[in-house]
């Protein structure tokens, strides 16, 4: 049976999930949905003929670059892939001239800028505030609002729809290949107990996230029903968690100056790693998901990430089918009803 779902976001920036509502979401995650089975069943779907987006990216990147790029093509559209670096913004042109020129050539912006903490959220608003066309945030230094719609679509689909039952660990975990963002974590936080979810946090002292972030996550819990703390042990977060979702990040306070120095530091915590013995603290029918790319043998080990109870690959795959549904909506000809069946 068809179903009408109203999903009117043509032009809609797709910067943060703070922005958008709990039934927005649900209709981004059916959508997805519906993609999904589209694809798998070779059904054409080209919602967005002729249309292009401009893909910027500020960093290196596998899912996010290919999952659009691949997306947009499945949609009917054309991806243009640039780097700062071969763009007139790495000789000082201004955000002004980027919004308005690259919207008057396509049909959206997306930007990926998530290093240097206070530069790439306030970039891309800055991009939308002149740009006539949706902008979309493919991962800043507060969010990563197309990983974190990838794993809640996950979660649902292996543990259903009804969340509101499940705790998640979110956990810093050791890495020395470099200082990562803290966007992931602090996306999982601000959405996550929206649903429902009991949400901890975990992380050694000089880790701490974004204090606007860990607000919004408090806030978020007490309207959405679900919980959110804080610990600063891994082994207490993992402890009859549904789900464990370790990785590591940057120190908030060197990420931009020194990153070098948030490897120093975190050299101290090496121990705090996803291993067999530390699974078996959470249910036995825990999900270990991740984002990728996963430092193997620091962060986890080959034992858990390769699994029974590994989803990381379910978990990437989903990013092409949230990636597709961002576009369709936000990108849409007019602003119409979106049948799902």
């Amino acid at each position: 049976m068809t179903e009408t779902k109203q999903a009117h976001f043509k032009g809609k920036d797709w910067i943060t999930t703070e922005e958008w509502s709990d039934n927005e979401l649900d209709v981004m995650l059916d959508v997805a949905s519906d993609l999904k089975r589209k694809f798998k069943g070779r059904i054409p779907h080209r919602h967005l003929p002729d249309q292009t987006i401009f893909l910027m990216f500020f960093d290196k990147s596998t899912r996010t670059r290919n999952s659009f790029e691949a997306g947009i093509t499945q949609l009917g559209g054309h991806g243009h892939f640039l780097t700062s670096d071969v763009m007139q913004i790495s000789h000082g042109e201004s955000t002004k001239d980027t919004g308005i020129i690259l919207s008057s050539y396509g049909h959206a912006i997306a930007i990926r800028h998530d290093l240097v903490p206070g530069e790439g959220n306030a970039y891309m608003r800055e991009v939308a505030k002149w740009a006539d066309a949706p902008v979309i945030n493919m991962q800043c230094d507060v969010d990563h609002p197309c990983q974190t719609l990838a794993d809640l679509m996950t979660i649902r689909e292996l543990r259903g729809r009804n969340t509101r039952s499940l705790k998640v660990a979110v956990s810093w975990a050791y890495a020395p290949s470099y200082a990562k963002p803290l966007s992931v974590p602090q996306g999982l936080i601000m959405l996550l107990p929206r649903f429902g979810m009991e949400v901890v946090l975990a992380h050694p002292p000089e880790y701490g996230l974004m204090p606007g972030t860990v607000a919004a996550a408090h806030a978020n819990a007490a309207r959405g029903g679900g919980q959110f703390h804080t610990v600063d042990n891994m082994d207490e977060a993992f402890r009859d968690a549904d789900v464990v979702i370790p990785k590591s990040w940057g120190c908030l306070d060197t990420m931009g100056a020194n990153p070098a120095e948030s490897l120093r530091i975190a050299k101290q915590y090496t121990h705090w790693i996803c291993n067999a013995e530390r699974m078996k603290l959470a249910k036995k029918d825990v999900l270990y998901m991740h984002p990728l790319p996963a430092d193997r043998g620091n962060e986890v080990t080959d034992e858990v990430i390769d699994g029974p109870n590994s989803v990381v690959y379910q978990e990437a795959e989903n990013r092409l089918h949230t990636a597709k549904a961002i576009m369709a909506l936000t990108m849409a000809v007019r602003p119409v009803d979106y049948q799902i069946g």
